[in-house]
């Protein structure tokens, strides 16, 4: 089979970059081992993150440093066995962390950020999945003034240097906004842009029914098949049906690009950062209304249609070790004594990876060694929220076009020296 471009990887950067392509005239196949959105993007909290201006940097405080070390939290978990291979990226991770480095990445980062709400209601109008979303922001809410009035201040900086809307809660608002919740709150946070998703997987099959609606193709396949045909200037991949050809190819392939990059050459300094969810009913009637980070122990809790999910932070671990969501373990004590969760939903803990880059930028644009070799993966937390506006701008570049967003700090090169 012969197409213009293969996309690897159907989670929310692949899907979206094959769209764009699609409505560009482009044949698209569309490859994974799985289906759409089955990997990394079906387990996130169900954000579209307008207000995540500044991606998720690692703490310098030596407070914070101190309690991660003890491991016991909710918000980070590490495998000890995994620390060796994990320093050269968690000291790189550190340094670009620091106050002055993570100014200047929010800068390159906040157009990003600024078109991935206008991105996703494109493709949601698109593929008429408005019923999966909400629009009325989510809250963070506080257990201490200090971590309140500290979130108050980001807030205000965050609001004059980058236009993001927020809303100051008082406790007597929490409780008549969130009666369910029975923790002693000193007020919360309402973050007023973002959209929340009822269920991520719905809408990621959602896209990829609007994708197969322009001609496109999901096919089954192991990406690690990828081979450069030098004979016919372009690339093939093996699949079930027999191989696919097409003279470029896009690598979304999130944790797993290094499958695919190593072999190509390339040595991304990719880590990933782990996380776990589970769904619970409620009891006493209960009803959870927002989307609710539990700001001071880690956690968050969604409303999603399969029930209450309650998200985890980060395990630090190699990719592919066995789940220990010891993480979920401890969140969901503390939970259930913040809001009264029912019963367990799931047979068992969803684990999934984030794919990180030291500097908290995804990798976007055209390889430097390869002709046709393009790549879209290392978006971390933020892969949901940016899966859109990713596709758009690189299915613009692959087509000669003028791009949404200047992709110059997200090339592939600043790894490469």
């Amino acid at each position: 089979m012969k197409t213009d471009v293969i996309v690897l990887g159907a989670g929310i950067v692949g899907l979206s970059s094959a769209i764009h392509l699609a409505r560009r005239g482009k044949s698209v196949v569309l490859l994974d081992r799985r289906g759409a959105g089955e990997e990394t993007s079906f387990g996130n909290a169900g954000l579209i993150q307008r207000e995540g201006v500044f991606p998720y940097g690692f703490p310098h405080d030596f407070g914070a440093l101190f309690r991660y070390a003890l491991n016991n939290t909710i918000d980070a978990h590490y495998h000890f066995r995994a620390l060796p291979g994990l320093i050269p990226f968690l000291a790189r991770y550190w340094w670009h962390s620091g106050f002055t480095q993570h100014q200047a990445i929010a800068r390159f980062y906040a157009p990003l950020i600024e078109n991935s709400v206008t991105e996703h209601a494109d493709l949601i109008n698109a593929a008429g999945a408005g019923d999966l979303i909400r629009k009325d922001g989510w809250m963070k809410v506080f257990r201490t003034e200090k971590a309140r009035d500290a979130a108050y201040l980001e807030a205000e900086r965050l609001s004059s240097g980058f236009g993001v809307s927020h809303q100051k809660l008082s406790s007597a608002e929490l409780e008549s906004i969130e009666p369910g919740i029975r923790a002693e709150l000193v007020g919360g946070l309402r973050w007023s842009d973002p959209w929340s998703i009822r269920d991520p997987h719905s809408l990621n099959k959602a896209y990829l029914a609007y994708f197969e609606s322009l001609g496109g193709r999901l096919v089954s396949g192991d990406a690690a098949t990828l081979e450069h045909v030098l004979e016919g200037a372009g690339w093939r991949v093996a699949t079930p049906e027999g191989p696919v050809e097409a003279l470029d190819v896009v690598v979304a392939l999130g944790p797993w690009a290094d499958t695919v990059t190593r072999k190509l050459g390339y040595r991304f300094p990719l880590a990933v950062k782990r996380g776990y969810h589970m769904h619970y009913g409620t009891a006493d009637n209960a009803v959870l209304n927002n989307w609710v980070l539990d700001a001071e122990k880690g956690y968050f809790l969604a409303p999603m249609l399969r029930g209450i999910r309650l998200t985890t932070g980060a395990e630090f671990a190699t990719r592919d070790a066995p789940k220990t969501p010891v993480q979920l373990t401890r969140a969901e004590r503390v939970a259930r004594e913040f809001f009264p969760l029912g019963e367990r939903r799931d047979e068992e803990p969803w684990m999934g990876a984030r794919p990180c880059t030291p500097d908290m930028m995804p990798i976007i644009g055209k390889a430097p060694r390869h002709q046709g070799l393009w790549f879209a993966f290392g978006h971390a937390h933020h892969g949901m929220t940016l899966g859109p506006v990713t596709g758009r701008a690189l299915a613009e570049a692959m087509t000669g076009e003028k791009t949404v967003i200047d992709l110059t700090p997200y090339r592939p090169e600043r790894f490469l020296a």
